[in-house]
C-alpha cells in the first residue's frame, strides 16, 4: 500500500482524494455558513413580522375598547334620557288624572273643554 502511494499514480491518486475533500470541506462550510446566515435573516424576518402583528392587535383591541365604551357612554345617555322622558310622563298623567277627578262635567256623556284640553296635553 506504501509502495503504491509513493509510486507518481498513488500520488497523483492521494493528491485527487485530498483535493475532493479539501473542495468537499470548503463547500460544506460555506453551504453551512449560508444557512446560517439565511436562517438568522428568516428568523429576523418572522420575528419582525410577530412583533407587527401583536402592535397591530394590541392596536386593534384598544380601538375595540374606545369604541365601546363611547357606546356605552351614549347608551348610559339615551336611557337617562328617556328615564326623564318616562317621569315627565307619569307626571303628566298623575296630574291630568288629579285633574279628571276635579271635573265637574266628567259624568257628562259628552267630552267638555276640560277633557278637551287635558287630551290636548297628551297628544
Amino acid at each position: 500500500m506504501i509502495a503504491f502511494l509513493l509510486s507518481p499514480v498513488g500520488r497523483w491518486l492521494a493528491g485527487a482524494v485530498a483535493a475532493l475533500a479539501l473542495l468537499v470541506g470548503a463547500y460544506t462550510y460555506v453551504d453551512h455558513k449560508g444557512y446560517q446566515r439565511a436562517a438568522a435573516h428568516y428568523t429576523a424576518k418572522i420575528a419582525a413580522t410577530a412583533a407587527a402583528l401583536a402592535e397591530a392587535d394590541a392596536n386593534e383591541q384598544r380601538r375595540q375598547t374606545i369604541a365601546n365604551n363611547a357606546a356605552k357612554q351614549r347608551e348610559a345617555a339615551a336611557i337617562a334620557a328617556l328615564e326623564a322622558q318616562e317621569a315627565d310622563n307619569i307626571e303628566l298623567r298623575r296630574r291630568l288624572a288629579s285633574e279628571a277627578q276635579q271635573d265637574p262635567d266628567a259624568d257628562r256623556p259628552s267630552l267638555g273643554a276640560g277633557s278637551v284640553q287635558r287630551l290636548n296635553k297628551i297628544r
